[in-house]
């Protein structure tokens, strides 16, 4: 969950870090220039730099629903 206590400690998700688009790479106000996986003990979980997995798409075959009629 995006909310949920057991998240990977890494320069992603940190509020030091600013992330650098096009790249892997991360700027730190800790460590300067870093990889997006890198994990120093300064880290400060941010949610917001998270994005949630795709939800599943419904299976539509799966429910028993009448024909339409015109």
């Amino acid at each position: 969950m995006i909310f949920s206590k057991e998240v990977e400690k890494i320069c992603a998700y940190c509020e030091h870090g600013c992330p650098i688009y096009g790249t892997d790479d991360v700027i730190c106000a800790k460590k300067g220039l870093v990889r997006a996986n890198f994990r120093c003990k300064k880290f400060l979980y941010t949610p917001l730099r998270r994005v949630p997995p795709k939800p599943a798409a419904p299976d539509f075959q799966a429910l028993d629903l009448p024909p339409l009629e015109d």
